[in-house]
């Protein structure tokens, strides 16, 4: 099976929080529209997330994200779970502080919700600033 993008317009998700919530400039809606100029941009404070539930059971192979460098997180905790049950841990990642976009490559898990949180961020003040989150994998 070839993989896809998993993320669509039915795929609800939450952010811990928006810089001086300013959901118009900076909200979670521009992780995933694919323009160069926009962002999410979390408060500060330690410990952003993000989840993802999908409309529908996933499975998860790949997450693709790019940081603005000096405000990306050097490690990323990913958590999943089918609906209904409590999140389980399926990997740390460690990103690199820079603007590429990076790839890692995740056991494949299937789940209903994704949690992504951003441990230990490169930003004094703990924020995180994220272009582009892709999730990939196949619908089943």
């Amino acid at each position: 099976m070839p993989m896809e993008p998993l993320v669509c317009a039915d795929t609800a998700t939450r952010v811990s929080s928006v810089l001086n919530r300013d959901v118009k400039q900076f909200g979670k809606k521009h992780m995933f529209d694919a323009s160069e100029e926009t962002c999410w941009n979390s408060d500060q404070g330690t410990c952003q997330w993000v989840t993802l539930d999908f409309p529908r059971t996933v499975k998860v192979s790949q997450l693709h994200i790019q940081f603005q460098g000096g405000f990306s997180s050097r490690l990323c905790t990913l958590e999943g779970c089918r609906a209904g049950e409590e999140l389980v841990k399926i990997s740390a990642l460690y990103p690199e502080d820079i603007n590429a976009m990076q790839r890692f490559q995740v056991e494949e898990t299937e789940l209903d919700k994704l949690k992504i949180t951003f441990e230990n961020s490169t930003d004094f003040f703990g924020r995180i600033v994220v272009y582009h989150l892709g999730v990939l994998g196949e619908r089943l």
